[in-house]
Parts: structure tokens; C-alpha cells; sequence
């Protein structure tokens, strides 16, 4: 267990970070006082960054959301100037995760324990809407993100439920969605 952290953006992070390992293994019924214990602060601590356990998961939400983000922001390949170049950016910030092992079950268990906590969930939905804005606002017919979206999504599921995907199969998705958005209007 980490040492007491006494920098206020380092305290936030630490409390993230265990408030993340926390819900895996607590689920909804988490506490402040284990998540304060897991990050080696106090509760009083813990309570100056965050005035409740919805505060604190609807935080550990967004802090979910703005790490895809910037994985997503990472991977937008500064030459490309073709329509979709945020959603081939989208492609390979999922499947660079699904390649890495990324724990799709520790993922999931976050993202469910999150969807029980009513603010939590409208950030998220809230967040995802204004992912497919800014996918569909990069100049693709909304068919092709909605589909292509969808698809990401369904490779992290299937990790999820069959383990890790094999190498061959998870590049011949990636390169598949790739062409996808490389195409104009609507896929029927």
C-alpha cells in the first residue's frame, strides 16, 4: 500500500486509482473508508477531495472516459486529414488495448458498478453521446460510426466472455474497421 500522499493533484489521482482497484473488488458496495485505506489516506483525506461515494465514482467515471480520451487523442495521426481520422484513431485505441491484454474483466466490473450509481451513469451515456458527436462531426456518414463504434465495442465484450482474442484475429478486425471508415456515405 502506498505511503500518505500530501500533494492535492497527487491525493486526487491516488484516490482514483483506489477507488478503481476498490469497485473491482468491493463492487457497489464499496466504502469510502477502504478506498481512503487502499490509497494510504484518511477519510477526512479522502472527504476534502470528495463529499461522497457518488461524488467520488461519478469522478472515477469521468476519469475513465477522459484516459480513453486521451489514448484516442494519442492515436489521431497528425498527417491524416481524410474524413473519419478520429474514428481510425477510436480503432486503434481499442485494439492497442485488446492487443496489451488489458483486464476486460476488471473493466467491466468498473463500468457495471458505475452504471448502478445514478449520476455516474448520465455522465457516462452522456460522455459516449458526445464520443459518437465528435466521430460523426469528423465527416463520416453516422451509419459508418455508429457501425464501426458499435464493432469496438463488441471486440471489448467479446474479450470479456472468450479471454483474449487471438493476434491474427484482432488484426484482421482492426484492419476491417479501418476500412470502414475510409469509405464515403452511408454502408447500404
Amino acid at each position: 500500500m502506498p505511503g500518505p500522499v500530501r500533494d492535492a493533484a497527487r491525493t486526487r489521482r491516488a484516490l482514483l486509482d483506489a477507488a478503481g482497484r476498490s469497485v473491482v473488488v468491493h463492487g457497489a458496495a464499496v466504502s469510502l473508508d477502504a478506498v481512503a485505506r487502499e490509497a494510504g489516506v484518511s477519510k477526512g483525506g479522502l472527504m476534502h477531495h470528495f463529499r461522497s461515494k457518488d461524488e467520488l465514482l461519478t469522478a472515477l467515471a469521468d476519469d475513465l472516459f477522459d484516459r480513453f480520451t486521451r489514448s484516442v487523442e494519442d492515436r489521431v495521426d497528425p498527417g491524416d486529414d481524410e474524413p473519419g481520422r478520429r474514428l481510425r484513431a477510436y480503432v486503434h485505441a481499442t485494439f492497442d488495448d485488446l492487443e496489451a491484454g488489458a483486464d476486460a474483466v476488471e473493466l467491466a466490473t468498473l463500468l457495471a458498478t458505475l452504471g448502478s450509481f445514478p449520476e455516474a451513469a448520465r455522465r457516462s451515456q452522456e460522455r459516449y453521446r458526445r464520443w459518437n458527436e465528435t466521430l460523426v462531426e469528423d465527416g463520416l456518414d453516422p451509419q459508418r460510426v455508429l457501425v464501426v463504434m458499435r464493432a469496438c465495442d463488441g471486440a471489448s465484450v467479446a474479450h470479456l466472455f472468450e479471454g483474449p482474442a487471438d493476434p491474427e484475429e484482432l488484426s484482421t478486425a482492426r484492419s476491417l474497421l479501418l476500412a470502414l471508415t475510409r469509405g464515403e456515405g452511408p454502408l447500404a
